[in-house]
């Protein structure tokens, strides 16, 4: 999995690219607690994500958690694969995702 981050004055934007599973779902965390100091809005780009697991839904969980006390997040660019895995685990209720 390949993480690219772009900053835009409190927007940060995250494009993933491979799969997010148990082997990758680390690095993203790593990632996530190292950046999201002072941003109002997280976006999460998914065009190039093949696979999402049950441990890259725990990660973007978490994200979610942080960013409702510090601003607001949003998932965008969702394969239908990925989609279909939010729907079967309620995730499309509690991710806004576009």
């Amino acid at each position: 999995m390949t993480i690219n981050q772009s900053l835009n004055g409190t927007e940060l934007t995250i494009a993933l690219a491979g799969r997010l599973d148990t082997t990758t779902s680390p690095e993203l965390e790593t990632a996530l607690r190292t950046s999201l100091e002072g941003v109002t809005s997280l976006i999460f780009d998914m065009k190039e994500l093949e696979y999402i697991s049950s441990a890259g839904l725990r990660v973007l969980l978490s994200a979610q958690k942080t960013m409702n006390r510090q601003g607001k997040m949003k998932v965008v660019n969702v394969c239908e694969l990925v989609n279909e895995v939010f729907e079967i685990t309620g995730f499309t209720d509690i991710l806004t995702i576009e």
